[in-house]
């Protein structure tokens, strides 16, 4: 709950707290829950991770901070402070499409020295990063940012993925971390392919609008946006629909 499919971008402190502690309530620890707990701001970051942890979250996904663009120090010292004071795992999260500044693998690898700092999301595009990241940190946890590349990524060390496709084909995202977790790299490739214009559809326009107009045609929820965001304009919808057809999820 709360990260960048979750629109954390447009909701206020109170509700992003809420989120969290209903998504806890509800899923009443049947299945582990990564808060979305960032910002630019590290005060504000350590407050909503306090939050989190007081409601019982079992975890925290935390953005490299966004706009102001640290330098890789200031990365280091962003989460070495809440990692300090929040005894909480922490997953850290570089998406430099969205944040303007790429963690550098030094630094992330820096970071993995923290006990308590688990796991970093990687979805800065590339290979290199976790290329570079799991030859020094070889026990450190990568998780895939994108899903069209985590087959690779996987098959370089990577553990999972923190996914937008699997709010749609979630036995199936499921189904390829496990093959690859296995080293059944056929079953894996498979599942790949078959998705993979799917994982391109779901970002024709800026996420979360794609997933969310492809859980709307398949039934899950109902089309609400806050601006800036708006619904997915009408040609990129046809082609969204196209992509959902070519897999069986629409009719």
């Amino acid at each position: 709950p709360c990260g960048t499919t979750g629109e954390s971008a447009t909701m206020s402190h109170d509700e992003d707290i809420y989120v969290v502690k209903r998504v806890i309530e509800i899923t009443n620890k049947r299945i582990p829950v990564i808060a979305g707990a960032g910002s630019n701001n590290t005060a504000e970051a350590l407050m909503l991770t306090e939050a989190a942890k007081k409601n019982g979250a079992d975890g925290a996904l935390l953005v490299v901070p966004y706009y102001n663009k640290p330098t890789q120090e200031g990365m280091y010292q962003h989460y070495k402070k809440i990692a300090d004071e929040v005894s909480l795992p922490i997953v850290m999260y570089n998406v430099p499409g969205r944040t303007g500044v790429n963690m550098m693998p030094e630094t992330a690898v820096r970071l993995s020295k923290i006990s308590n700092i688990v796991a970093i999301k990687e979805a800065s595009g590339t290979v290199d990063n976790t290329m570079h990241i799991l030859r020094e940190a070889p026990d450190f946890t990568v998780l895939s940012g994108d899903d069209g590349i985590t087959f690779p990524l996987m098959a370089l060390g990577a553990k999972g993925v923190i996914s937008v496709a699997a709010n749609v084909i979630p036995k199936e995202m499921h189904e390829l971390c496990v093959a690859m977790l296995q080293g059944n790299y056929d079953e894996a490739r498979r599942i790949h392919y078959k998705y993979m214009e799917l994982f391109g559809a779901l970002f024709y326009e800026s996420n979360p609008i794609p997933v969310k107009e492809a859980m709307c045609l398949m039934g899950m929820l109902e089309r609400e946006y806050r601006l800036p965001m708006l619904p997915m304009s009408a040609g990129n919808k046809a082609r969204l629909e196209a992509a959902m057809k070519n897999v069986g999820l629409l009719k």
